[in-house]
């Protein structure tokens, strides 16, 4: 059974940064696109950013030129470099396969102004 693994979360100002971490295990990790999603109390999970197997990259409009995904296969773990972080960016953060039931724990990340 697959296990992910969410790190890296914390409090921050705004404009601050924090790198989150996700390690997986018990998937082919090297062949999913792996997601980060954050989710705000009372409102649904919202995908965040994407990487393909191959190494392509996708972020929602709210993160784009802000956030950065990426993957390290041979440790199984995808990352989420996060800059220039709004208050808006509070959630709790959580990595998963693209399309995936199963959910971690999460990080939470609290920004304040």
């Amino acid at each position: 059974q697959g296990q992910l693994v969410e790190s890296g979360g914390g409090s921050v100002q705004a404009g601050g940064s924090l790198r989150l971490s996700c390690a997986a295990s018990g998937i082919a990790f090297s062949w999913q696109t792996m997601a980060w999603y954050r989710q705000v109390p009372g409102k649904q999970r919202e995908l965040v950013a994407t990487i393909s197997s191959t190494g392509a990259k996708d972020y929602s409009e709210s993160v784009r030129g802000r956030f950065t995904i990426s993957r390290v296969n041979a440790k199984d773990t995808v990352y989420l470099q996060m800059s220039s972080l709004k208050p808006e960016d509070t959630a709790v953060y959580y990595c998963n396969i693209l399309g995936g039931v199963s959910w971690g724990q999460g990080t939470q990340v609290t920004v304040s102004s």
